[in-house]
């Protein structure tokens, strides 16, 4: 792996390897304190983000390394005009690895393209969050066991939701997987999606529902989004469209005793805080998860060992 910009960058194979390692890093976190020692991790977060950054800087503390960059826009010379070319490529001398979060789509794919250190996409626009696919498919497999056989919600936005884009594509891999997607029709996942990984594959199905009681009881995960106010072209529409869905017990109690409940947050208020204290939602495990993933990706991608 030079880089790692789309989920689908990483084979099966090379998947359940990086998800085996996390598992080890959970087991035993001592054994990997020092095994980043003297290597320096940039953080380039042209775009808010609160786990994400930290749990990549926090990652990369608990192996020893150390963290330089910014977490926001106007921190860094792109407010003078600078390109994110010119910027990965001045990076590139201070650093020997950079996790680099933009909000315009291919922004990840340009700067791999400038630099010779490994460029992880960390979110680019609407397209992909790779990292957050990995961090929800070692939730799902430490929490249920496996990927195969599994039918799992994906709920609210999933038009602009790069998080639900990504696990569709890697969860598409996996055998005998129905997707149950749940949104209002101004929020339904892209045509691209279902012609590129939906339709003629015969590893997935999928239906699609506009009420979430329709659907609750037949998951075995159940992905919560956001309706994502910074991706609508006017406040009308997100105003219209951001309680579509609202998970609470009431809504709970018509799923399966061991449905897990996933968010990649932040939550607005999609889940109510009365779901929190059951045992299901794993919202805030997940953020966990997400630390030991982006520690396992980060010695794959500098080719450190124990």
């Amino acid at each position: 792996m030079k880089h790692l910009l789309d989920p689908m960058d990483i084979t099966v194979e090379e998947m359940d390897a990086l998800l085996d390692l996390a598992d080890d890093i959970i087991a035993d976190p001592a054994k990997y304190q020092e095994v980043c020692k003297h290597k320096k991790l940039a953080t380039l977060f042209f775009e808010p983000s609160t786990r994400t950054r930290l749990s990549f800087e926090a990652a990369m503390l608990e192996l020893g390394g150390s963290v330089i960059g910014f977490a926001g826009a106007d921190n860094s010379s792109s407010v003078k005009g600078e390109s994110v070319a010119d910027t990965v490529r001045t990076v590139e001398c201070y650093a020997d690895i950079i996790a680099m979060r933009h909000p315009k789509e291919g922004s990840a794919l340009v700067a791999a393209g400038k630099v010779d250190i490994p460029i992880i996409n960390a979110g680019d626009g609407g397209h992909q969050h790779p990292t957050q696919t990995l961090t929800d498919l070692l939730t799902i497999r430490s929490l249920k066991g496996e990927f195969n056989n599994m039918t799992i919600g994906l709920c609210g936005d999933l038009k602009f939701g790069r998080t639900v884009h990504s696990l569709i594509r890697a969860l598409s891999r996996y055998k005998n997987i129905k997707f149950v997607l749940i949104s209002p029709v101004e929020l339904k996942v892209p045509r691209y999606v279902k012609e590129d990984v939906l339709k003629n594959n015969e590893n997935v199905s999928y239906v699609q529902y506009e009420r979430l009681e329709d659907a609750i009881d037949m998951l075995d995960v159940l992905y919560m989004t956001r309706v994502q106010r910074e991706r609508f072209f006017n406040e009308e529409d997100y105003v219209r469209l951001r309680d579509s869905y609202i998970l609470d017990a009431e809504k709970m109690k018509l799923a399966k005793d061991d449905m897990i409940v996933m968010h990649p947050l932040p939550r607005v208020n999609e889940i109510s805080i009365e779901v929190d204290k059951d045992p299901r939602a794993v919202y805030f495990k997940q953020a966990l998860y997400g630390k030991y993933v982006r520690m396992a990706l980060i010695m794959t991608m500098l080719e450190v060992n124990v």
